[in-house]
């Protein structure tokens, strides 16, 4: 059943005129009057609703009836993501979401190829929250993951955070695995480096910042695929998966 992501507040019974972007993707996969679509607001939940009018105006629908489902892990995983260059954030974004994080965090730390300035990185933030939408719709979760402001790397782990920060660096004893293995499922954040990786002085930051260091293994994973790694492990560790 298509699924699609509406802002606005929904509850049974109610006939909605479904956003632009919705109307236009309903036009697309061919859908009719009375075909059945799932909508959620991301406030939990999903609604199932019938389709009702479809025009080049736009389509509106019925709301029918309310499920509880939710597809959200047990602990909330934040992606602290070093900008990486080209296009490769939307992948990793998509993934992540996919993957259950509850959110991304850029960073803009010393190695990154990228540097957006303020209007290009409001446009590229916006961008990237219609991809995680677009993965939620995908993969059934009924609650969008937010994608934060860029930060500056030294201002960002200089902050206080009430979860714990793993950092993923090849310089580290011991792995993520045979951590997890010890440890219970917990809220926490996973920060990865750009391509070539946080540099020293980045790394023994984070650490003097209470940051724990793991590795994901003897092999270097390239940074769109560090944190898709590190989210599939901890899932299946913890029983997620």
């Amino acid at each position: 059943m298509p699924r699609f992501f509406c802002s606005h507040a929904l509850a049974i019974g109610q006939m909605i005129s479904l956003p632009e972007a919705v109307a236009r993707h309903v036009q697309v996969l061919r859908l009719a009057p009375g075909d059945t679509l799932t909508l959620f607001n991301g406030e939990g939940g999903e609604y199932a609703a019938t389709l009702a009018s479809i025009d080049k105006r736009g389509a509106t629908a019925e709301i029918k009836a309310f499920s509880r489902r939710e597809a959200e892990l047990a602990h909330a995983i934040i992606l602290a993501q070093a900008l990486p260059e080209a296009a490769k954030m939307d992948w990793i974004i998509e993934k992540a979401v996919e993957l259950g994080a509850a959110g991304v965090q850029p960073l803009a730390a010393q190695r990154c190829v990228v540097r957006l300035a303020a209007e290009r990185a409001q446009k590229k933030l916006q961008h990237w929250q219609g991809v995680a939408v677009s993965a939620a719709e995908q993969c059934g979760r009924n609650r969008v993951p937010q994608i934060a402001d860029i930060a500056n790397y030294p201002s960002w782990i200089a902050r206080q955070d009430i979860h714990r920060r793993i950092l993923l660096t090849p310089r580290a004893e011991m792995s993520l695995t045979a951590w997890a293995r010890h440890h219970p499922p917990q809220a926490l954040t996973l920060i990865i480096g750009p391509e070539g990786g946080l540099s020293g002085e980045e790394e023994d930051t984070a650490m003097q910042h209470g940051a724990l260091a793991l590795s994901i293994g003897s092999r270097i994973l390239r940074t769109e695929t560090a944190g898709m790694a590190a989210l599939a492990a901890l899932n299946a560790l913890w029983g997620e998966m």
